[in-house]
């Protein structure tokens, strides 16, 4: 008489600090040796693997294919950095180049903090 009990697991009581895809392909094959028990085989997937299994095992949709609200807004400002580099270039003096480059360096930021919003 074996007592196999039907343990219901929900995503949310993994306790995960940060998202699938941003963890390891160690750290995914541990999650799913520890608490993750319906998921045979762990060991020998592959990173893109474990996240579609664990994904389908919760039924995790992924939002494939979705456009950053954003991205009109970081093609212009892009559009903006490449003319102020051109404009660098042709700059002679040294406070007019510096003070380029600080802007540029600026609107990158602002490119890389809108994609990590979206």
């Amino acid at each position: 008489m074996s007592d196999d009990k039907i343990i219901e697991i929900s995503f949310e009581s993994l306790g995960l600090t940060k998202p699938l895809e941003k963890m390891t392909a160690k750290e995914l094959r541990q999650l799913c040796m520890d608490k993750i028990p319906q998921i045979q085989g762990a060991s020998g997937m592959t990173k893109e693997d474990l996240v579609t299994t664990i994904k389908t095992t919760f039924g995790i949709k992924d939002e494939e294919g979705a456009v950053s609200p954003y991205k009109d807004q970081v093609r212009t400002i892009k559009r903006t950095i490449r003319e102020l580099r051109v404009k660098k270039t042709e700059l002679s003096a040294r406070k007019e180049k510096e003070i380029l480059r600080r802007k540029i360096n600026k609107l990158k930021k602002r490119t890389r903090r809108l994609a990590a919003a979206a």
